[in-house]
């Protein structure tokens, strides 16, 4: 007993340096072993049909007068107005924007090229449109006829219709889900492969939501893609999970 109370302070120390060695060489012979743990990549693939279309055309008119030019383009408005219409289209999905004005003038120039004098030549107004509708196939369909305008004197400039869905939230969550579980079993069959089993998992990352045209060759963008040009879609997501292996 006298020995232990003596050395005490000795065999303390004797003590901690043989579990501080034991924690170095054990920590020594983890060194570089694998981590044990496996990182999949799921996929989640949704194709759809548009259900919102816009639709996009100005028409204009030119007057030296700017009032009569206004009052043309009032009236090519009602017609425009009572041709969609007529073609099925509300006055609710019509959006008539401020009309832009512009001076126009024509130039003479010298043999040098320079200008030599201008002149006023009119007031152009120009009439934006903007259709929106959840009437897809309507709207397409008059989309391709309003060269019918062309009788009425009025020359319209038809752009190419957008489409767009409106339930995108509600498809995302669906295929992040669906990309979850192909990463999920992707992962299980990899640890069985390799005579282990899935652990818990330690993080996921989800990827970038992709919508191209379907069946197409457009590229992902970094940031994502977003197609409005083609009235059928094919949409992505990818999901990363890393797991344990036991």
């Amino acid at each position: 007993m006298n020995f232990l109370k003596t050395n005490a302070a000795t065999i303390m120390i004797m003590f901690a340096v043989i579990v501080t060695g034991y924690i170095l060489g054990n920590s020594y012979l983890s060194k570089g072993k694998a981590d044990p743990t496996i990182s999949v990549t799921g996929l989640g693939e949704k194709t759809f049909d548009s259900d919102l279309i816009v639709w996009r055309a100005n028409f204009s008119k030119k007057n030296m007068e700017l009032k009569q030019a206004y009052a043309e383009l009032n009236a090519d408005v009602r017609k425009v107005k009572s041709y969609l219409k007529s073609k099925g289209i509300t006055e609710s999905e019509m959006v008539f924007e401020a009309a832009n004005i512009q001076k126009e003038f024509a130039y003479e120039y010298d043999e040098s090229g320079n200008v030599r004098s201008s002149y006023f030549t009119g007031y152009n107004l120009t009439q934006s449109l903007k259709v929106q509708s959840k009437n897809v196939d309507l709207v397409e369909k008059t989309s391709r006829e309003v060269s019918q305008l062309i009788d009425a004197g009025i020359e319209l400039n038809s752009f190419a219709p957008e489409y767009y869905y409106t339930k995108l939230a509600q498809l995302k969550i669906t295929m992040i889900e669906q990309a979850t579980k192909d990463a999920y079993d992707r992962a299980v069959k990899i640890a069985e492969n390799g005579g282990g089993s899935l652990g818990k998992l330690k993080s996921a990352e989800m990827g970038v939501f992709q919508i191209t045209a379907e069946n197409s060759a457009e590229e992902y963008e970094w940031g994502g893609s977003f197609n409005t040009s083609s009235r059928r879609k094919t949409a992505n997501i990818t999901m990363r999970l890393k797991y344990e292996i036991d």
